[in-house]
């Protein structure tokens, strides 16, 4: 993996736990054949690098369900990670520097992940934390550098990153493809691998002393959307026992959308869309399209795809939009932790730079004859103000929107789930208007800091090791809280929700006025 030069890799924090002296061999033996890691970033933890979970998708396997990994010979090296999956490589797209983008090479052959677990023997199986990436479906890797899991090893748990396929190799649902599968389903192949790894890690995550039976799931962006509907799909059940879901579905308010809106397409919509991407490419059938190179599907080599592809409601891994499913109370109930943060959009054009006018166009248009009620919320007395305004609008849509996902959960959930508001902007003097981005939180949940050059305070330090702990603390028990710790309540779809930054403390947001109008608006 390529990581920008000055890269600290200075250790943050100690764990002491109570494992056996003797050091565990970094040979192991997995279900393919035996693997050698390498040491860690960090004294103490291995790694173990693209690691083969599934087959090669290509020829007559692409747009196929992953099928199982061959067995090799002798001791295969597991000391760097595979290949990211085909995507357009941007490398650093601000403010998503390279720390947070894939680097390297991309293939059709990639799926791998990448395990760190303690270089000592653990004296009970630990947890795990199997994460998937971000990136729209269509960027991204289990190598990005901010997802290293040492630090997080060092606590206590197995880390697991996983690639999957993106794009169309990922996504692209074509009646042709429908009519090929059993299930008569096509579209959500990169789930299916994600699935194909949980298996996986259940049939092999003992060796590497992990608990196949205290598994969390998470990730951020795609990969919480990844998550929200795995916590959804029938396909999933019984590989998990924990979720977490960053800036995933009603934290996605904050860009103009609610709710599960927006989430997965239905089949036909996306198997029209199918076609007319073959057309596009002057081929039409699923045969000629499996015959050309794996470049001539991704026209576009840099930057945000032209064409974007991404989970379909397929009738097999999804058999029902996901808020019939939580509706219904068909999901697996496990306890859940989800989250936004407070600057969610501002990498997008726009934000934070409404005037008067241009926001009460925007509130107009959205809130129709309720809009001067909205308006009355919010400071519009000038320009600056009415900036500012459009920027608390949004954060306060994504609160709503994640709070009425918890309050749909909780209709039929046993389990419980805690809400999240991350605020602390990462110090970057260069780029003050980035804010508590998309994404800002991920070195704090590693308790990464160290793999981005920013001048970080000690406020900064305190939070990543405060977020961790939490962090740790769910996947290990499905409870974040901890001694040392301020208390993050439960919440069934009221306010309760804790703020993490300068200060960390739970608190009712929005404000009790905001709530109460919302909760009788239109979306």
């Amino acid at each position: 993996m390529t990581t920008p030069a000055g890269f600290a890799l200075a250790l943050l924090t100690t764990l002491h736990l109570a494992f056996s002296a003797s050091a565990a061999e970094r040979s192991i033996t997995v279900e393919q054949g035996r693997i050698e890691g390498a040491p860690a970033r960090l004294d103490g933890v291995n790694a173990y690098l693209g690691i083969p979970y599934a087959a090669p998708p290509v020829g007559a396997l692409r747009w196929q369900p992953p099928a199982l990994a061959a067995a090799w010979q002798g001791v295969r090296a597991a000391d760097k990670p595979g290949a990211g999956c085909m995507q357009p490589l941007a490398y650093s797209r601000p403010p998503w520097t390279e720390p947070f983008m894939h680097q390297g090479e991309i293939s059709e052959d990639c799926l791998f992940i990448n395990i760190w677990a303690t270089a000592a023997t653990p004296v009970a199986p630990l947890p795990v934390l199997v994460y998937m990436h971000g990136g729209g479906f269509n960027e991204g890797s289990g190598n990005v550098a901010v997802y290293d899991g040492a630090a997080l090893a060092r606590r206590g748990i197995i880390v697991v990153t996983v690639n999957y396929r993106l794009g169309v190799f990922g996504f692209l649902a074509h009646p042709e493809l429908t009519a090929e599968s059993p299930h008569n389903a096509s579209g959500n192949y990169g789930l299916l691998d994600q699935i194909a790894a949980l298996k996986w890690v259940k049939r092999n995550i003992g060796n590497f002393g992990g608990d196949p039976d205290n598994v969390t799931i998470a990730g951020q962006s795609a990969g919480a959307m990844s998550v929200y509907m795995l916590t959804a799909s029938p396909l999933a059940k019984d590989l998990f026992q924990r979720a977490i879901v960053q800036s995933g579905p009603g934290a996605l308010a904050s860009f103009g959308m609610s709710g599960i809106a927006g989430m997965a397409t239905p089949r036909a919509e996306a198997e029209h869309a199918g076609v007319a991407f073959a057309r596009s490419l002057k081929v039409d059938s699923i045969a000629a399209l499996r015959a050309l190179p794996a470049a001539a599907l991704m026209p576009q080599q840099a930057g945000p795809p032209a064409v974007r592809f991404g989970p379909t409601v397929d009738g097999w891994l999804l058999a029902e939009d996901l808020a019939t499913v939580y509706a219904s109370g068909m999901q697996h109930d496990v306890p859940m932790m989800s989250g936004m943060n407070a600057d969610e959009a501002s990498a997008f054009p726009g934000y934070g730079e409404a005037d008067t006018a241009s926001f009460a166009a925007q509130v107009k248009e959205r809130y129709g004859d309720a809009a001067d009620r909205v308006l009355a919320l919010y400071d519009t007395s000038s320009d600056a103000a009415a900036a500012q305004a459009a920027i608390a609008l949004g954060r306060d849509r994504g609160l709503l929107g994640m709070q009425w996902l918890s309050a749909l959960r909780a209709r039929s959930a046993t389990t419980p789930a805690y809400l999240y508001y991350f605020e602390r902007a990462i110090p970057w003097p260069e780029y003050p208007r980035f804010g508590a981005f998309h994404t800002a939180e991920v070195p704090y949940v590693f308790d990464n800091l160290d793999l981005l050059p920013r001048p970080w305070t000690a406020v900064d330090h305190q939070l990543a090791d405060t977020t961790a702990r939490y962090w740790v603390n769910f996947i290990r028990t499905g409870n974040p809280n901890g001694e040392g710790l301020p208390h993050w309540p439960a919440n069934s779809g009221g306010a309760q929700t804790l703020v993490l930054g300068e200060q960390v403390s739970a608190a009712d947001i929005p404000r009790e006025a905001v709530r109460v109008l919302f909760d009788n608006l239109p979306d």
